[in-house]
């Protein structure tokens, strides 16, 4: 049975796409939960971590003797181990596309991804708001998120964003809840497709593990004393 290191779901974006894509494409996997305990060399985290990945990063897939690292590494291998899965578009231009959203997301909007970190079970507007006023890099990518979905979902008429569920749907689930979290404003259109995401199988059952978890990590959280 291939195994998936994640860390926690309430906090671990780069975890939450890799496991949305293969819960939701019937891929089987047994879950390892590495449980952030901090991020230095002597953290439980990074030590049972260095025990299976030498980039010290999650999520971590292992299926059989190989070991494979980094979201989109993982994407990639499990596209090319599952082709009857489709979990890229067909067709090879719409392929591109996808890709190059995903390696956007992957190498892009550093400003909403440091001031709005992800953190499914809370509600923090007040901190989105201050984020939107102060904060040219949040807008600029929320701009941009909110104009490549209202694109993509305009030309492939939905649900997801192309079309059907795809790598590109859970590489943004993560985007999905930062601004479900932070109250960031979005169009009617926009709106309705988080919705549809929240309502996938398997982004429900990440959000309701998340919400169980009940560990309040103050260096996740620094805008936060407690919950």
């Amino acid at each position: 049975m291939r195994k998936l290191f994640i860390g926690n779901k309430n906090y671990s974006s780069w975890s939450m796409r890799a496991w949305v894509l293969m819960r939701q494409s019937g891929i089987e996997f047994e879950e390892v939960m590495l449980r952030f305990d901090g991020f230095s060399a002597d953290s439980q985290f990074k030590k049972r971590l260095a025990e299976v990945s030498p980039a010290g990063q999650v999520p971590v897939l292992v299926d059989g003797s190989l070991t494979v690292w980094d979201t989109l590494s993982i994407a990639e291998y499990l596209a090319e181990r599952f082709p009857e899965r489709t979990l890229w578009p067909q067709h090879p231009a719409l392929r591109a596309r996808a890709r190059s959203i995903c390696a956007e997301m992957h190498g892009g909007f550093r400003a909403l991804r440091s001031a709005c970190p992800m953190n499914i079970e809370a509600r923090l507007p007040e901190f989105g708001a201050l984020a939107l006023r102060d904060n040219l890099g949040v807008r600029a990518d929320l701009a941009r998120i909110v104009n490549m979905w209202s694109e993509l979902l305009t030309e492939h008429k939905g649900p997801m964003l192309f079309g059907q569920f795809s790598i590109a749907d859970a590489y943004y689930a993560p985007v999905v809840m930062r601004l479900l979290t932070y109250q960031l404003p979005v169009p009617p259109d926009v709106s309705a497709y988080m919705a549809r995401v929240t309502r996938l199988e398997a982004v429900r059952a990440w959000i309701e593990a998340a919400l169980l978890e009940h560990d309040f990590l103050d260096f996740e959280e620094p805008y936060r004393l407690r919950r």
